[in-house]
């Protein structure tokens, strides 16, 4: 009795830690969910509202909280018409999101075809527009292009994208050691800050990050750098340490997973 009386106590010091930190856990992740999806503007209006809300029952305005209880109904409906695409999108992540995620799970090396790619093409002034598939299915858009599902090498990435192909246009979807499809179409950016000077392939990777949680690797054409587009944002101009180390983290890659595809040694070749 007395070890059950003197866990009672103990959980009793315990309790109000365990219900702060389920709390905070639940505020931290929420706060994620808004961060990545940019729907702060939805907290921004509803606090607005909530504000005149209290100021009329502060200072008893009557006929504003009549109003405010009359139009309530509609509010939450106009709310959900307005940003409709923005609620999409945080439901969407919230669906996507692993709450509980320990430990390292499976490795891959098929990130390595896809860099040597990059860096051949970035120097060739050739743009590239891959994307990586964690959790969002994307079979719409792959319908969009040809589906190959090869195995993935570097060779068979600067075929596609470094000659005039048909599917070179396009994007091509990744997923462990296949491409999918290739000449894919993806969705245009909603955003209306973004840089005047990025062109169509850095709107589209901007797009379909904003819509899922894909990874999408960018070339530029026009300068050769490389940028990644992930959580509704896009980081221009990387380079591959920092890619790499992105990639690890996004995609659960570790370096000691890493085997260096073979290429061939041009040194070697004019010998």
């Amino acid at each position: 009795m007395k070890s059950i009386d003197s866990f009672l106590a103990f959980y009793g010091y315990l309790r109000p830690v365990i219900d702060i930190g389920i709390i905070a856990f639940i505020l931290y992740k929420g706060y994620e969910v808004i961060v990545k999806t940019n729907s702060l503007q939805i907290i921004k209006a509803g606090v607005l509202v909530l504000v005149f809300y209290i100021i009329a029952m502060v200072l008893h305005l009557e006929t504003l909280l009549w109003i405010f209880k009359l139009i309530a109904p509609l509010l939450v409906v106009a709310f959900a018409i307005v940003f409709q695409p923005e609620l999409r999108k945080m439901f969407l992540k919230l669906g996507q999101n692993q709450w509980f995620a320990f430990g390292n799970r499976s490795k891959h090396t098929y990130v390595d075809s896809v860099l040597i790619a990059a860096e051949m093409l970035s120097k060739q002034k050739r743009g590239m527009l891959a994307v990586f598939l964690r959790h969002t299915k994307h079979e719409d858009i792959i319908q969009t292009g040809t589906n190959l599902n090869a195995d993935l090498t570097s060779s068979l990435l600067v075929t596609i994208f470094g000659m005039d192909t048909p599917l070179h246009d396009g994007a091509c979807f990744i997923q462990g050691g296949k491409l999918v499809a290739a000449g894919c179409f993806l969705p245009l950016s909603e955003q209306y800050d973004i840089r005047k000077t990025f062109g169509t392939r850095h709107r589209a990777a901007l797009g379909l990050s904003e819509i899922s949680d894909s990874v999408i690797l960018v070339v530029s054409e026009e300068t050769g750098a490389l940028s990644l587009a992930y959580d509704s944002k896009l980081h221009y101009d990387l380079s591959v340490t920092e890619i790499t180390k992105i990639l690890e983290n996004l995609l659960d890659i570790s370096p000691e997973s890493y085997n260096m595809e073979d290429t061939i040694d041009e040194q070697k070749k004019a010998d």
